[in-house]
């Protein structure tokens, strides 16, 4: 017998989380509220209570969708590719460029810290899947080193500071200078 109240709470719980998805992307802020969120998704604005116990944890659920995309983009373009940690880096800056908004949430750990989404379930398998892709799994330091410089460049890419302080230098010979391919 299926359990339709089970999905109908998954299925609310999801819509909240598509709504706040869409909504960070439209307005690339995280000053979305509950009840902005609740209105798209179409549900009451008490209804984000319900599923999720404060602002935080629903925008920790919505930093994990994003987490995720990211994985599987960045896993999606290593795979089968002749230079998988470049293309893996390239994919790293598209994304922020592309989901700028989702991309700062994901990082902002001022917003999201205890939030219960057990955002290292995913990145930390994404970062040792890294370490792998460098090809020296014994030097973490090297690979977060690597990463470092790679979001650096992903960061001021997607806030269009790169191409004011040093505009000229296209964003995929920085990333090939830092991942060394």
């Amino acid at each position: 017998m299926v359990d339709t109240v089970h999905m109908a709470e998954n299925s609310t719980r999801s819509a909240l989380i598509e709504a706040g998805v869409e909504l960070l992307e439209e307005t690339g802020s995280t000053d979305i509220t509950l009840r902005a969120i609740a209105r798209r998704a179409g549900v009451s604005h008490g209804a984000p209570r319900r599923w999720f116990p404060t602002h935080r944890a629903l925008l920790g659920a919505i930093a994990g969708t994003g987490l995720r995309d990211l994985s599987d983009e960045l896993r999606s373009a290593a795979d089968g590719a002749p230079e998988p940690l470049r293309a893996a880096a390239t994919a790293y800056v598209e994304f922020a460029r592309r989901r700028p908004a989702m991309f700062g949430l994901i990082f902002r750990h001022d917003l999201i810290e205890g939030s219960g989404a057990e955002l290292r379930t995913v990145s930390r398998p994404l970062f040792d899947w890294l370490v792998d892709l460098t090809g020296d799994a014994s030097s973490r330091e090297a690979a977060a080193a690597m990463w470092v410089g790679v979001h650096g460049i992903a960061v001021l890419s997607s806030t269009g500071a790169l191409e004011l302080a040093a505009g000229g230098i296209e964003v995929q010979v920085l990333v090939d200078r830092v991942v060394g391919e």
